[in-house]
């Protein structure tokens, strides 16, 4: 039987922890900085209101305890853990020992290709599998909605097709294999839909000014942030254009929302079911809400996405106003609570 070890404890890892522990058919252990507070057991709703419950082989904060042991390393990870938690792993891992990530556009395979060996194959995802929440830490979480289908990159490897089947199998749904690292590492999801959204809400804020009420993040998806998303998509599609990657392996913000402008991919998002609910990060002061930028809708998606993207623009003398524009703000505004 497989053994997969998950490599964090937010929201995605406890899902897919959980989602895999419950399948039966591969054992899942877990590296976490805080074992103490996870029990065996886990239990994971999911959207038709079912309960998975799956028990995990092993928890520690050892990668020698866990890791070692795994066929397959899979990172659950933010942006800014990446680098660390690779450095930590890397002593414990054999050659052939496959390493992946579930979130790939930040900066997973630019670093895995600096501190892994090059006999470790590396896969990440293009999109998560799920839409994930966690309840109670180290105990349940819910699984909101899923991907009919996946997107990965492998590399290092000549088992392409092998490892690519053993994802299908464990997801349980199709999983297509990409033909570059860029295709994952370079996304238009979360490192433009984000601050897209951010900008369009807070571009005039200043300090003193107080909200009476936390806003709706989709739910109340403007359509300014949609122009603002499109302008960004519009600049990172010109970039896609000058690597290689397969045309449409990335669909552009549009097609992906089966939108056609700005209105409809408003209504879109707005609609959408599994996002309902989810507030724009912002903390409680006297008299109402102001912005969070300590939140990791700032800390994530702008140094470990939407720069990724900057970068790679830069490098390719591909010109991004919009990007440009969004990205300074970002770094303003998070310097007011370094």
């Amino acid at each position: 039987m497989r053994k997969i070890c998950i490599c964090g404890g937010g929201n995605l890892g406890h899902v897919v922890a959980g989602f895999l522990a419950a399948q039966g058919d591969c054992e899942v252990l877990l590296l976490t900085r805080h074992p103490e507070r996870w029990q065996r057991q886990l239990a994971v709703t999911t959207p038709d209101g079912g309960i998975l419950k799956g028990e995990l082989k092993a928890i520690s904060s050892d990668p020698f305890r866990v890791v070692s042991q795994a066929d397959i390393v899979l990172l659950c990870l933010p942006g800014f853990s990446i680098r660390e938690v690779l450095h930590q792993i890397a002593p414990a891992l054999s050659p052939g020992q496959a390493v992946g990530s579930i979130v790939s556009s930040t900066g997973f395979f630019f670093e895995a290709f600096k501190i892994l060996s090059d006999k470790t194959p590396l896969f990440g995802f293009q999109r998560v599998p799920f839409i994930a929440r966690l309840n109670e830490y180290g105990h349940s979480a819910d699984l909101l909605g899923y991907k009919p289908n996946l997107s990965v990159a492998i590399e290092q490897t000549r088992e392409k097709e092998t490892l690519r089947a053993t994802i299908e199998q464990l997801f349980k749904v199709p999983v297509k294999l990409l033909s570059s690292y860029y295709e994952v590492s370079l996304t238009n999801s979360n490192p433009l839909l984000h601050p897209a959204r951010l900008y369009s809400l807070w571009r005039d804020w200043h300090p003193g000014v107080i909200y009476p009420r936390e806003s709706l993040f989709y739910e109340e998806w403007s359509i300014d942030a949609s122009t603002c998303l499109m302008k960004m998509d519009e600049e990172f599609q010109r970039l896609l254009g000058v690597l290689p990657v397969s045309k449409g392996s990335i669909p552009t913000i549009l097609d992906y929302y089966e939108s056609t402008d700005a209105a409809s991919l408003t209504h879109k998002l707005q609609s959408i079911q599994a996002f309902k609910g989810i507030k724009s990060p912002m903390k409680q002061v006297e008299g109402g809400y102001i912005p969070d930028f300590s939140s990791r809708y700032f800390t994530e998606d702008f140094p470990y996405g939407l720069q990724i993207v900057q970068q790679q623009a830069q490098s390719h003398d591909i010109s991004t106003p919009m990007i440009d524009e969004i990205l300074s703000w970002g770094n303003r505004v998070m310097a007011t609570v370094a």
